[in-house]
């Protein structure tokens, strides 16, 4: 992903209220169901940063978040880097009601590029990525709860 890539988002339409799925979005205990088992701590407020390791074959991802933008139950916004690579982005998390239920638009804007030759930061990757925990992870655990 470079700051060329086009920006990648994921749209979703959940049945249910902005409230409930602000909590998914936003409260460590559920974000570790279906987000990152291993978020150490998350608190939707800015300046909280937070860190924690993404194993994938045989490299590490240490994820670095800073929460740079709040406003409860409608947006929430990541600078999301990680250690050991160059590159920044920035993840937004947008809230919308919708009739019968709130739509979740997820987009991911690169400020500085990514390394090329990590599959794992290819845009197709990204978007495949968000893909299922949006559209699979958080939708499921959603209409289980």
């Amino acid at each position: 992903m470079t700051i060329n890539s086009e920006p990648i988002i994921i749209e979703e339409i959940f049945n249910t209220n902005a409230a409930t799925l602000w909590k998914a979005i936003t409260n460590v205990d559920e974000m570790r169901q279906w987000f990152f088992e291993n978020i150490d701590s998350f608190e939707p407020k800015v300046g909280f940063k937070t860190q924690f390791n993404v194993k994938s074959q045989e490299r590490d991802f240490l994820h670095l978040w800073t929460i740079t933008e709040v406003e409860p139950l409608k947006k929430i916004v990541y600078n999301w880097k990680y250690e050991d690579y160059h590159g920044n982005s920035f993840v937004y998390f947008e809230l919308f009601e919708v009739k019968n239920g709130t739509k979740l638009r997820l987009t991911t804007k690169i400020t500085e590029d990514f390394p090329t030759n990590v599959l794992e930061f290819k845009p197709e990757s990204c978007k495949q990525g968000w893909e299922y925990f949006i559209q699979l992870r958080l939708k499921e655990f959603i209409e289980h709860n």
